[in-house]
């Protein structure tokens, strides 16, 4: 498993490269709709778009599947409990970059309760004391001090990563105190935490496929499908509308 998740390692680090390998060979659009769409890659993302859903098709998917259906219900919401608090030091963080204390205090509260009344989070007890989880990332705290998402950017396997959103999970995962957990070699330090990262929302996005191929399904551009809806759901995590700090 380390193998595959330092992968997404390694397309952090060699994006760039890869983004100015295939515009040299293959030249970038510079038209006006791919402008006005922010997408100056727009050739570029819809090849890489293409062969992300062939590789859902053909190897996430099924082994998502396997999962959903051979795991008890129970079980798999025990798991996505215990990964979902595990990342909860990151939403912390996060809130207090962002200037929200009392929705850092919420979080370190819910962090508490689930981690000892709730066995290590295998168990959501907070939510029934109104402490629902509300996720914080790096991307969305760069946004909040008025850094711009950059040109649309889909990335092997990790899709839709416009270049504040890649420096944002790289932020995260270096942020995160199992990174630093001492005793441990740093590469499996390193994967741990990216597993924590990755897993949860690699079975979201699973479960949410069937919906999104339906909304695909009676497009005309299915790309352009995704990368609207891809943005209205980003929009609205970006703290909820909240204005930028240092915006008059």
């Amino acid at each position: 498993m380390l193998p595959a998740i330092m992968h997404r390692f390694w397309l952090m680090r060699a994006s760039r490269h890869l983004l100015l390998a295939t515009c040299l060979l293959a030249g970038c659009t510079t038209a006006p709709e791919a402008l006005k769409n922010n997408d100056p890659f727009e050739p570029m993302n819809r090849a890489v778009y293409g062969l992300d859903e062939k590789i859902d098709r053909w190897a996430l998917l099924p082994i998502a599947g396997l999962y959903i259906y051979n795991v008890p219900k129970p079980l798999r919401a025990g798991i996505h409990n215990v990964f979902s608090n595990a990342e909860e030091p990151v939403t912390i963080i996060n809130d207090i970059l962002q200037l929200k204390p009392l929705q850092a205090g919420r979080m370190t509260a819910r962090m508490v309760l689930n981690t000892t009344i709730g066995i290590g989070g295998i168990v959501d007890v907070a939510k029934a004391h109104d402490l629902a989880d509300k996720p914080a990332d790096f991307g969305q705290t760069l946004d909040r001090y008025g850094v711009d998402e950059g040109p649309f950017l889909v990335l092997p396997v990790l899709g839709p990563e416009p270049p504040r959103d890649l420096v944002g999970d790289a932020g995260d995962l270096f942020m995160d105190p199992i990174t630093w957990l001492p005793g441990w070699p740093l590469l499996d330090r390193v994967g741990l935490t990216a597993g924590v990262h990755v897993w949860d929302p690699y079975l979201t996005h699973a479960r949410d496929m069937v919906l999104r191929r339906e909304l695909e399904k009676g497009s005309v551009d299915p790309y352009a499908t995704m990368r609207s809806t891809y943005r209205q759901i980003r929009a609205d995590q970006m703290n909820g509308g909240a204005p930028v700090i240092g915006e008059k």
